[in-house]
This record gives structure tokens, C-alpha cells and sequence, in this order.
């Protein structure tokens, strides 16, 4: 098993060999970066004599468990994506934290960020997750981060819902790529809560699909510069802007005047009525002529076929005429009153 110890950062570090001047705790004690990416290394030793250590690069590696970085109170940048973490543990003493990578993992719930006031960036993308879950979050971390958090990947992690999320007000990157989202009006709702939002990327969501979708987001997201790594036209977002305040003020409108009685529903009442007022209309059409003979006798076909026509024209018949919603009303009191 590869131990990431004092000695083996020692023996890696060609900085050090080249400056024999500075004992070991000297040079560990100003290290500000460490690199041990792709390592096979599988377990954190103390490295407590780092503690200047402001950004640690460890992905890539067998890594089960994230331990022994209490000392890391300098710590700003955390990679350890592509390891074997399945929780995330022992990072409440990282308060100066201000970007933690841990996409790659096998991560079920996004919990014990509570202590880190200053996360700027959290990247969860692609958990190895068991089949039929989904990544989860924790309401306390979600409420920590609330005021913190600017940029959030979670690319690739079955998720179907993120309406817990609405809570991180501050975000102005979000990335959640290849998931499960499909319900627009959710979508619309929680980033109606994000005014700061620049850069989005729901490509690959069953939601995509849906009619008018990025015209929707781009109403919604009025800062937003670029969906699904397209780029938004500033014109474009401010006609859709425009439509979509025209059309919120019309039904604005019609709905006040619902509410006040001013306009006239289409109620319709059906009576029955003889023969169409043009005669003349219904001869020709049904005898396949513009008007009827001008003179003469008309010969026994025509007659017979007149008296057809006159025969159904004379016929009951369903007409139904616009009938206001007060007439309809006065017509019912009038009713009550003669007792039928």
C-alpha cells in the first residue's frame, strides 16, 4: 500500500534535492503546493509539518478515505477526483477552503461541508453510483453553502429534481449535464431564485426536448450568458424578455377583468328557427346555381327539387347565438319568479 508520508514528499521533491541548504522540516513547512496526483496512492500519513499547504493535488489515486488534513487550516484548493471516497469526511478544520473536487467518486449524498464558510466551487460530477440512486444533498450543507457557493458541477449523477437547490442563491456557474430532468416549470422556478446565473449546461436532460425550452430559460435566467455551451445573443434574450412581459401583462389584464366583471363570457343558448332568411342563398346552393330561374315556368324536376329544399328549410333547426353572462342571469331570475 502507497502512504503518502513526509518521507516519500521528501524523496519526490526535486525542489528540495536542489537546495540541500533547508533541513526537511524547513522545506516542508514553507510548501505551499503539492503535487502527488496518479501515485496509486491509497492512505494520507500526517503531513501536519505542512501547514502553510495551500493547494493539495491528489486525484487520480486509490484514495478510500479522506483523513489526517486537520493541519491544512492554509488549504484553498483540494483535488481529489477519481478516487475511491464514498463520503466526505474530516474537512470541517479546512475553512479557508475555497474549491474541493471530488468528481469520480463514489459519492451517494453531498453532506459534512457545514464548517466551510468560504467554498467558492464544489465539483461532484460522475459518481460511481450504485444502479437506480441518484446523488443526494444534505440540507444543512445545502444551507451552509447558501451564501458561499458560486459554481456547482453535478454532471452525470441521475438527478431529477433540484428544487433543493434553490437555496444557493449565490450561484453563478451550474453544470448538470446527463441527468434526469425533465419538469420545465421545477427548472423555471428554481432559477428564477439564481439572479446571478452566467453559464449553465442542462444538455443531455430529457427536459431539453421540450417545446420552447431554451427560450423559457433564457426569460427566466435574465443574466445568463451561455446555455449548453452556447452562447446567448444579448438581442435575442432581450426580445424574449420583452414578449414574455407583454404577454404576463395581457393576461394580467384579461384576468383583472375577469375578476370584475367586465368581460362578457361566450355562453351560448340555442333556439329553435324556421326557414334561412336567404331563400335565394339556400336555392342556389343546394340546386347547384347562383340564383334561382329569373323567368318562365320552371320545368317538374326544379319544382319537385324546390320543394324539397322548402320542405327541410321549413324544418326545426339548432342555432346557437352569443348570450352574455348578466342576460343569462337575468333570464334565470325571471324564471324564478314566474315559478318555472
Amino acid at each position: 500500500m502507497v502512504r503518502l508520508t513526509m518521507d516519500l514528499i521528501a524523496k519526490s521533491s526535486n525542489h528540495f534535492k536542489n537546495k540541500r541548504s533547508y533541513s526537511l522540516p524547513t522545506y516542508l513547512k514553507k510548501l505551499t503546493h503539492l503535487n502527488f496526483s496518479n501515485r496509486n496512492i491509497e492512505d494520507i500519513d500526517d503531513l501536519s509539518m505542512c501547514r502553510n499547504l495551500t493547494v493539495l493535488y491528489l486525484y487520480d489515486n486509490q484514495i478510500s478515505q479522506i483523513c489526517n488534513l486537520g493541519f491544512a487550516s492554509n488549504l484553498t484548493h483540494l483535488y481529489m477526483q477519481n478516487n475511491n471516497i464514498t463520503h466526505i469526511d474530516n474537512l470541517s478544520s479546512l475553512q479557508k477552503l475555497s474549491k474541493l473536487y471530488l468528481g469520480g467518486n463514489s459519492i451517494t449524498v453531498v453532506e459534512g461541508l457545514e464548517e466551510l464558510g468560504e467554498l467558492k466551487e464544489l465539483h461532484m460530477e460522475g459518481q460511481r453510483l450504485p444502479s437506480g440512486e441518484k446523488l443526494l444533498f444534505d440540507p444543512r450543507t445545502l444551507l451552509s453553502l447558501a451564501e458561499s457557493l458560486g459554481v456547482l458541477n453535478i454532471n452525470k449523477n441521475n438527478i431529477d429534481d433540484v428544487r433543493d437547490l434553490a437555496i444557493l442563491k449565490k450561484l453563478t456557474h451550474f453544470f448538470a449535464a446527463d441527468n434526469q430532468l425533465q419538469d420545465m416549470q421545477d427548472l423555471e422556478l428554481v432559477f428564477s431564485q439564481w439572479p446571478q446565473l452566467h453559464r449553465m449546461d442542462l444538455s443531455g436532460n430529457p427536459v431539453c426536448h421540450k417545446p420552447k425550452y431554451r427560450d423559457r430559460l433564457i426569460t427566466v435566467c435574465k443574466c445568463l450568458n451561455e446555455l449548453d455551451e452556447k452562447e446567448i445573443n444579448e438581442l435575442s434574450r432581450q426580445f424574449l424578455i420583452n414578449w414574455k412581459a407583454s404577454k404576463d401583462a395581457k393576461k394580467k389584464l384579461k384576468d383583472e377583468r375577469i375578476m370584475t366583471g367586465q368581460i362578457t363570457y361566450p355562453f351560448t343558448a340555442d333556439f329553435h328557427m324556421g326557414p334561412h332568411p336567404s331563400s335565394e342563398y339556400n336555392y342556389a346552393n343546394v340546386l347547384g346555381k347562383r340564383n334561382p330561374p329569373e323567368c318562365g315556368r320552371p320545368s317538374r324536376k326544379v319544382r319537385s327539387e324546390h320543394s324539397q329544399l322548402d320542405s327541410a328549410a321549413m324544418r326545426p333547426r339548432n342555432v346557437k347565438i352569443p348570450v352574455s353572462a348578466g342576460l343569462l342571469s337575468d333570464v334565470a331570475d325571471n324564471a324564478k319568479v314566474c315559478g318555472l
